[in-house]
């Protein structure tokens, strides 16, 4: 039979379900089950919560957790569930290709953004076309002759304006955000250098040399989940594959990463839209 709660998140009522998880006790040499049953019971229960993409908000709890228990564990995490839940409701089951028009949206740094390509016939025909965030929105503001272009023509400008636009912000912060998390990796002998490629399906990677290349599309993401993929990779500097050692990495240098990856997860399909 299938447990469910509810919480508020001000106005917000959000349904949740409830998945028990039993105990598995392992065999140890030279103790009672009671002595592994006391140990077990000391150590602190953890409420596991997640968010899916369909905007089930499932806890996964200890079996003997009280209800109690598994309602404040949902509190404590209410913005981070309420703004899972706000960024899966906005995407759609099919993300359409981008028309580079005014009235798309455009992401930067997690927030959203509503593009408005401007055409100013004031505009010297010497000026370049530029690309600019102004009130909430993504400026693309075309010199005199770039506005002559048919609309084919003029898209495929827009875009690689604002594709330029993006690897130069995420020049900066990935360079920032790489030399705020550095400390954390303290198998990193020397500060590995940063490459920036456009890719389809990849965040990151790392090369045999511990070299890092990020994807600049990353940028649309929180700065967090930028942290996320920039540790993972320096993980990758002392375990260049997926073993135990290198999630156990993972999760000393970002507790929390499991959560900022189902973010990422989550948003990739918009992020990656072209």
């Amino acid at each position: 039979m299938t447990e469910n709660g509810i919480f508020y998140y001000g106005q917000d009522k959000i349904y949740y379900e409830i998945v028990r998880k039993e105990v598995t006790y392992k065999a140890t040499t030279g103790k009672s089950k009671a002595d592994i049953l006391t140990t077990e019971k000391s150590k602190p229960r953890k409420v596991v919560i997640k968010v899916h993409p369909d905007q089930r908000v499932v806890a996964t709890a200890p079996i003997d957790a009280t209800n109690e228990m598994i309602h404040d564990a949902m509190i404590k995490r209410a913005r981070w569930i309420w703004q899972n839940l706000q960024d899966f409701a906005k995407q759609k089951d099919h993300v359409l290709p981008k028309r580079y028009v005014s009235g798309e949206t455009q992401f930067y740094l997690g927030r959203r953004y509503v593009l408005k390509v401007i055409a100013d016939a004031k505009t010297n025909d010497r000026i370049n076309s530029t690309v600019k965030l102004s009130r909430g929105k993504l400026h693309v503001e075309l010199s005199q002759s770039d506005s002559e272009l048919d609309a084919e023509k003029r898209a495929v400008l827009v875009k690689s304006l604002i594709d330029k636009w993006y690897k130069n912000k995420f020049t900066s912060v990935s360079r920032e955000r790489l030399e705020a998390l550095i400390h954390k990796a303290s198998w990193v002998k020397n500060n590995p250098s940063l490459k920036l490629i456009i890719m389809k399906k990849q965040w990151g990677s790392c090369s045999n040399k511990g070299n890092l290349i990020l994807n600049p599309h990353l940028v649309k993401a929180p700065k967090e989940c930028i942290d996320y993929v920039i540790l993972h990779e320096l993980c990758h500097i002392a375990e260049h594959n997926h073993s135990e050692h290198f999630w156990r990495l993972l999760t000393q240098v970002m507790p929390n990463w499991k959560e900022v990856k189902a973010r990422l997860d989550g948003m990739a399909e918009l992020y990656l839209n072209d």
